[in-house]
Order: C-alpha cells, then sequence, then structure tokens
C-alpha cells in the first residue's frame, strides 16, 4: 500500500543513519494561558499558571535552522550523490537545509528559489556555498526549473517534501518526540507540501492523533482531502514561502489519508499572535510556518479535551530578528 511507503523500522534505520549529523532538538512543557495572555487570543482559557498545557518540540533549533535538516541528510547519506552534485527547489527551509548538509559533506548544490523566500533564508543559501537561482514566483516555479535543472546536469534532486528519503528524514522529528514526551494523545503539525506531518503520522501510525495545521491562504492538505486527491491550491499567507507549494505530494497524501485525524485552518492575524506570543512568553523565535500549531489552540482551531496530552511541533526559525518585534 502507498500508505505503507515508509514504516517504523524504517525511520528508526534512518535516524541512526543521520543521527551524527543532527540534533536531538528539546522538549518543553509550556502552559498555554502564559502565551494566550501576550497574544490577544481567545481560544484558551484559563487563569496564568492553571491553564492548559502542550509539550513543544523545538525544531527552530535544529541544524540550519529547521527540521528540514533531517531529510536533507537523509537524502545524501542514502542515495548515491553523483559527481554533478544535487539540486533543489525550495521555498526556503528546505533550500537552506540541503545547502548545509551539501556543504557538510561536500557535495556540489545547486538551490532554485522563487521571489516570495525570505530575505533571511536566501542569505543563508548564498553563506552556504551554495549556487542560488531565484525564478518565479511561487515554489512550483523553482520546482519547474529545478527539474529541468536536473534533466540537463545530471544532478541528484533532493524533493522537498515528496521523496522517500526526505519522509524517513522527517519522521525523526516522532521518534525523537515520542521518547522525550512519554505518552502522546495528539501533535499539532505544520502542513506545506506534507513531507513532515507523512513522517510523523508513519511513525506514529495511528498510536497517536495527528492533526495538520495550514494557514487559511494556503490550504493545501485540505484541497486535497476535499477533492480526494493532491490538487492546487492558493498559495497566499504570511507563511506562503514555507507553507505554499500549490500541492501536497503523491507520497504525502495516501499516508495522511490513513494516519493524519484532521486538519484545521489558521488565518494570518492569528499566525502572527501566535509568533509573537511564543517570543514575548517564553522567548521562542519562530517564524511564521513554525508558528501554526500554537494558533491553532490559541484561536481555537483546535481545542484539546480536559487532560488531552498535546504536543505541538515549532518547525523552523529562519528569519531576522526584526520580525520578532
Amino acid at each position: 500500500m502507498l500508505a505503507d511507503v515508509i514504516s517504523r523500522d524504517d525511520i528508526r534505520g534512518t535516524y541512526e543513519t543521520i543521527r551524527p549529523y543532527i540534533r536531538r532538538t528539546p522538549v518543553i512543557q509550556v502552559d498555554l494561558s502564559e502565551l494566550d495572555e501576550v497574544s490577544g487570543a481567545s481560544g484558551v482559557s484559563g487563569v496564568s499558571g492553571l491553564g492548559p498545557a502542550a509539550t513543544l518540540k523545538l525544531e527552530q533549533l535544529q541544524c540550519a535552522g529547521s527540521f528540514k535538516a533531517r531529510g536533507a541528510f537523509a537524502n545524501l547519506l542514502l542515495r548515491d550523490v553523483p559527481a554533478a552534485g544535487v539540486v533543489a527547489a525550495s521555498g526556503g527551509n528546505h533550500g537552506v537545509a540541503v545547502a548545509y548538509a551539501a556543504h557538510r559533506r561536500g557535495v556540489p548544490a545547486k538551490i532554485f528559489v522563487p521571489t516570495v523566500s525570505a530575505p533571511a533564508k536566501v542569505e543563508r543559501i548564498r553563506a552556504l556555498g551554495a549556487d542560488l537561482v531565484v525564478t518565479g514566483e511561487r515554489y512550483a516555479d523553482a520546482l519547474a526549473a529545478a527539474q529541468a535543472w536536473v534533466a540537463s546536469s545530471g544532478a541528484m534532486s533532493v524533493h522537498a517534501f515528496d521523496q522517500r528519503e526526505t519522509l524517513l528524514g522527517q519522521g525523526t522529528v516522532a521518534l525523537e518526540l515520542a521518547g522525550q514526551a512519554g505518552d502522546l494523545d495528539t501533535v499539532l503539525v505544520p502542513v506545506g507540501g506534507g513531507g513532515l506531518i507523512a513522517g510523523i503520522a508513519s511513525y506514529f501510525a495511528g498510536t497517536v492523533r495527528v492533526i495538520g495545521v495550514e494557514p487559511d491562504g494556503a490550504p493545501t492538505l485540505s484541497y486535497a482531502r476535499a477533492q480526494g486527491g493532491p490538487a492546487d491550491a492558493p498559495a497566499g499567507s504570511v507563511a506562503a514561502d514555507a507553507l505554499a507549494p500549490r500541492r501536497v505530494g503523491d507520497l504525502v497524501f495516501p499516508i495522511t489519508q490513513s494516519y493524519v485525524e484532521d486538519v484545521v485552518l489558521v488565518d494570518d492575524t492569528s499566525i502572527l499572535a501566535a509568533q509573537q506570543a511564543l517570543w514575548r512568553a517564553l522567548r521562542i523565535a519562530a517564524e511564521p510556518a513554525a508558528s501554526v500549531g500554537i494558533a491553532a489552540l490559541l484561536a481555537g482551531a483546535y481545542k484539546p479535551a480536559p487532560g488531552e496530552r498535546v504536543a505541538v511541533v515549532i518547525s523552523g526559525a529562519n528569519m531576522t530578528p526584526s520580525q520578532l518585534g
């Protein structure tokens, strides 16, 4: 079955391979009412110190600034890299991760990003020594250019989300979380192309409730579920550089159908309020895309039951400090 493209054992094996190159990112327990007080949101009830709690998986502390490093290293270590090196299309974080992994492994990298990519991500890719090409307005444009380069150069394509090795790498987030947080009921996961949520869902395989969170301006998985398969969705949001690839992956979708219970949407105002709340209350620097899970809790898009043990993946922090206010 396509839903079984990767297994928990596959993810465990991948983790052993990539572990020397990545960080075991920490988790922290937070009182959501602390965030609620500084966000101006209304989804969380309770008095400070007595409100519902959540476990945050701090992937913004990962190498290269996001969880994407896991999938990048999985590709470079599990596949045979040709002399022509690697090529990737990215909204930003995947490009940074592939550039970082290629730099560490000493192989050439060519990265294509759209004009919507955040300047901080573009600068980081250049600083890591990759050959950077900025082209088109959206991820889909960069992907088309990258595919053309693969055909002409013989370089190895490292897909941002719809590649088995990418899914295996991203699934190691769940492996770590399971060992760090003990018994969990639910994990909230940001969704763009779906590589992170598909990897996490494959590891938990129904033993933990997996909920996707998307910007309402870039509802890729929501559209796919409504259409019965990957379909073009709008690609606008403050999180567009990370969560707006137009459609989820063909490998991703059946996994999410089997193991993702629901997908909720949050608006840009809630995303930015959550980003600011993470910084003001906890001094956690997270980009907008990484803040959508917190936004879902603070705005009430996802309402945990009393006593529900919830984890939230904070996925990345490739941005400039000025964004934190």
